[in-house]
C-alpha cells in the first residue's frame, strides 16, 4: 500500500548546521495498517510524515502510495489521497468559518451554507453526533470557538469525511488534557476501523503505542531501529520497549516526554 524505499534527508547540506534527518530509511505499509511510531526528539518521526506528506522532497529514495509513485508529487496533489492532523488544535481548520462551512470544505461542497441542500446539513450534523462532543446543537458556530478537543475531534472527522488512501496522524492529542486525549483516541481507533484506513500515528506515549493499532516502530537518528507486529507486540510492556531503545541505538532514552507520558 505505501512502500518508502531508502529515502533521505539532509537540511543545510554544507554547513555548521547541517542535520541528516532521514537515513536511507524503508519502510513498507499494507492495507488496512494501524502503525504507532515512537522516538526521541530529533529521531525523524515528523521528518518522516512531511517527506511522505510532500512538504519538501527527499534528497533520494522513493514514495510509491498505492501503487502511484508520489515521490516528486507537490504537496497540494498528494493531499487529495493523504489526511493528517497535527499537534496544534489550531491547525486544519478555518477558524472564522463555521463547523458546517468546515465540514463543506473538507467534503467538497464549497463550504458556503447558501450552496448545500438540506440533505447535506443533515448529513454534516449526523457526522458530528457521532463526535459525541454536543456539536451538532452548534453547526453555525465558529470553529475558533471550540475547545482544543473538540477541534481536533472535528479535524480528525474532515480528514476522513472522505476517507483517504492513507491517515497521518502527528501526535494529534499530545496538546490535550489526558481526558480529552483518552477521548480523541478512542474516536481515531472507532474512525479508523469503521472505514479501514491505514494510519501512521506517531505518539510520545510508550503504552499508546503498544496498545493502539497492529504494529510498532521505533525510530533513531533518522532510521527505524524497531518494528514489531503480531504476537510479539501483544506480550510487549513499556519496560521492554525501553530494552529495546538501548539495545538497538546503544544509548539510553533520555526523552522525559515520553517516560513521564507513561
Amino acid at each position: 500500500m505505501l512502500e518508502i524505499n531508502s529515502i533521505s534527508k539532509t537540511f543545510n547540506p554544507g554547513t555548521v548546521n547541517e542535520k541528516t534527518a532521514l537515513n536511507k530509511l524503508s519502510l513498507s505499509v499494507a492495507d488496512g495498517d494501524f502503525i504507532s511510531i515512537i522516538g526521541a526528539n530529533g529521531a525523524g518521526k515528523s521528518t518522516l510524515f512531511n517527506a511522505i506528506g510532500g512538504t519538501f522532497f527527499t534528497d533520494e529514495g522513493s514514495i510509491i502510495l498505492d501503487g502511484e509513485d508520489i515521490t516528486l508529487q507537490p504537496e497540494h496533489i498528494r493531499s487529495r489521497k493523504i489526511g493528517r492532523l497535527f499537534q496544534n488544535p489550531m491547525l486544519g481548520t478555518a477558524p472564522d468559518m463555521s463547523i458546517m462551512e468546515n465540514l463543506a470544505l473538507a467534503a467538497g461542497s464549497g463550504g458556503w451554507l447558501s450552496r448545500l441542500s438540506k440533505k447535506d446539513k443533515e448529513f454534516f450534523r449526523e457526522k458530528v453526533s457521532l463526535l459525541n462532543m454536543g456539536l451538532e446543537d452548534r453547526m453555525n458556530h465558529p470553529v475558533g470557538l471550540l475547545s482544543g478537543g473538540q477541534r481536533q475531534a472535528l479535524t480528525l472527522m474532515m480528514a476522513t469525511i472522505n476517507p483517504p488512501k492513507l491517515l497521518l496522524l502527528d501526535e494529534h492529542t499530545a496538546a490535550l488534557d489526558p481526558a480529552t486525549s483518552d477521548k480523541v483516541l478512542e474516536l481515531t481507533e472507532s474512525i479508523i476501523a469503521e472505514n479501514n484506513l491505514t494510519c501512521l500515528m506517531i505518539t510520545h506515549n510508550m503504552e499508546t503505542a503498544l496498545n493502539l493499532g497492529n504494529r510498532t516502530l521505533m525510530m533513531n537518528d533518522g532510521n527505524i531501529i524497531y518494528d514489531v507486529s503480531g504476537e510479539e507486540r501483544k506480550g510487549l510492556h513499556v519496560s521492554d520497549l525501553l530494552l529495546k531503545f538501548r539495545e538497538n541505538a546503544g544509548k539510553e532514552l533520555d526523552n522525559d516526554r515520553m517516560l513521564l507520558g507513561n
